[in-house]
């Protein structure tokens, strides 16, 4: 995931909001460190995520672009050509993260005042016409609860005959619901694994609900701490925690607690995330929580610490239980993005790649049916 100045928990903003060289830095340092796509994320005060993700694509040559977006606050068949154009000039590079929006406050700021199940019932027709939009050669009408239109048609399409994936965040009923019918990956928080578990479960139950036949692959979001040794990455884990306490980086998450009000995060997964963190600090392998309850969890705030080895073995658990896409961002963003990609990404591969070896060498395994691959699925 990358931001256009740096910043982070663990210190304030330095820098323009807008820092041309440390985007295209940052950008850099991921597809140098073998990234398969950059998170660009959303809210009511940050720059432009399409605009950045253009930005972006013109300074990279193959890194992919998860550009977030909140339907409703620009008509859905404008974000299909805006998209599809994004699209066509990165060589289908953009995938879109859906984000329906878990705070009424923080909505507001943009003018929405629908409550959460009207946003859920408006993304499930927004994404529907999406859809449509990519892949209709001819003009189309739609009359619906929140939209209508006659006689759409676009000159400009995506690239690949498929449209552009769709990611989809969110943990509750409602995401599950609109996220199982229409997401080509599901994203989730780092959450212990038996409960990561139980999620994936209502997603898959949620697509066959829905009449879909192939469930959406899942992604999971952790932000490692990595150590030469386990009692270096251990020092560094509670070097980060004291500093987040010490409120070095307080201006970066001060507004997402501020959205948050007294009563703590209206959104379902920030409760997940406190709610596990309440239940013990360290989880399984390697999940440690107490990063989440200090920044209130306002976003994906669990971390796995350890040394490289370990960390690859904690992510390589939730591609056991169901994980395809793994997101990973560091405290101090732009230094772990290189050490990862130096120490961390290629232990994962190397362990998947084998897998993918020894299944193929495998009798069983070889007559074994399995899922369809999705073409725009990129692992890691």
């Amino acid at each position: 995931m990358i931001g256009t100045q740096d910043a982070s928990e663990t210190r304030p903003p330095s820098g323009p909001v807008i820092d041309r060289d440390y985007t295209a830095r940052f950008a850099r340092a991921h597809e140098d460190a073998g990234f398969d796509r950059i998170l660009i994320g959303y809210s009511s005060s940050r720059p432009d995520g399409a605009q950045v993700a253009a930005y972006v694509a013109a300074r990279t040559e193959r890194l992919g672009l998860l550009v977030a977006h909140r339907p409703g606050f620009i008509a859905p068949t404008l974000a299909a050509r805006s998209f599809a154009t994004l699209d066509q000039f990165s060589g289908g590079r953009v995938a879109v993260h859906t984000i329906t929006g878990g705070n009424d406050t923080e909505q507001r700021r943009d003018g929405d005042y629908l409550d959460k199940e009207e946003r859920y019932d408006r993304t499930d027709e927004y994404l529907s016409i999406l859809r449509r939009a990519w892949s209709s050669a001819e003009p189309f009408s739609h009359e619906g609860r929140h939209y209508r239109f006659e006689e759409y048609g676009s000159e400009v399409l995506p690239c690949h005959p498929a449209g552009i994936p769709l990611y989809f965040g969110g943990s509750s009923e409602a995401a599950y619901r609109v996220g199982g019918r229409h997401a080509d990956t599901f994203a989730l928080w780092g959450e212990p694994l038996a409960e990561t578990a139980e999620q994936i479960a209502s997603v898959r139950a949620a697509a066959v609900a829905a009449g879909r036949t192939t469930p959406p692959g899942i992604s999971v979001s952790f932000r490692p701490i990595l150590g030469a040794t386990e009692e270096l990455a251990w020092e560094r884990a509670h070097r980060i925690l004291d500093t987040i306490k010490s409120g070095a980086g307080r201006p970066f998450f001060d507004q997402a607690r501020h959205h948050q009000g007294q009563h703590g995060p209206a959104n379902v997964g920030s409760q997940r995330l406190l709610a596990a963190a309440a239940k013990g600090d360290l989880h399984d392998r390697a999940l440690w929580t107490p990063t989440a309850t200090a920044t209130g969890a306002g976003g994906n705030t669990t971390a796995l610490v350890g040394t490289p080895e370990t960390v690859a073995r904690a992510l390589l658990d939730y591609v056991d239980i169901g994980a395809t896409t793994l997101l990973i961002r560091g405290y101090d963003p732009l230094d772990d993005a290189v050490d990862y990609g130096r120490e961390l990404i290629p232990l994962v591969r190397q362990e998947l790649a084998h897998r993918r070896a020894t299944a193929a060498a495998s009798p069983v395994a070889s007559t074994t049916p399995g899922a369809a691959p999705d073409p725009h699925r990129r692992d890691g």
